[in-house]
């Protein structure tokens, strides 16, 4: 009979994974450093995860879902436009710089053919709310006429470099932040 998986022994080997995909990038890491980071014998990470890809989809599973409850949780659908993507930027920033690992981990895993559909479809499926917000505000001419996933991806990669900017100056942080904004908000608003 087999054992019961552990809790404890699946999230060493998750976060083992984001410390080593972050140091080393996706391809160039092999299982058996996750594993050995995790502390784990090889075969107990394949317990877990069959395959490194599979490692890879749960990874961005879990990120979106982290993510999902940090940024709709207490999403203020009462506001407007600008209010609500001033809430959504706010929470993604001060995630990313809280968590720089993961976030350089989430910039590979957006990118990766290791990604499967079903993954991407759970990832999105918590912010739908957010992309016809988008396309709702686009219709109603306060957002400019542009593609929803052009839209997001321009407002990641402005997240992103408004992160890396608020983290090498921490006193400068907030500046950054609300700059950022004021950046996204004219690139997108009509």
């Amino acid at each position: 009979m087999a054992r019961p998986k552990s809790d404890d022994k699946r999230q060493a080997i998750i976060a083992a994974a984001i410390q080593v995909f972050a140091e080393n990038g996706l391809s160039a890491t092999p299982t058996s450093a996750i594993s050995k980071a995790a502390g784990v014998a090889e075969g107990t990470l394949f317990t877990y995860f069959s395959t490194k890809n599979e490692l890879i989809n749960a990874l961005y599973r879990s990120f979106k879902v982290e993510l999902a409850a940090l940024l709709m949780s207490e999403f203020p659908r009462e506001k407007d436009v600008r209010g609500k993507l001033q809430h959504l930027w706010d929470a993604y920033v001060s995630w990313g710089v809280a968590y720089p690992q993961k976030l350089k981990v989430m910039m590979l895993l957006r990118v990766s053919e290791a990604l499967t559909a079903e993954s991407k479809a759970i990832g999105y499926e918590p912010f739908a709310e957010v992309e016809q917000m988008a396309r709702d505000s686009i219709a109603q001419r306060v957002l400019r006429d542009q593609p929803v996933e052009f839209f997001a991806a321009v407002m990641g990669n402005l997240a992103e470099t408004t992160i890396a900017f608020m983290a090498s100056d921490v006193k400068a942080a907030d500046t950054y932040r609300q700059a950022g904004f004021e950046m996204l908000w004219r690139g997108v608003a009509r």
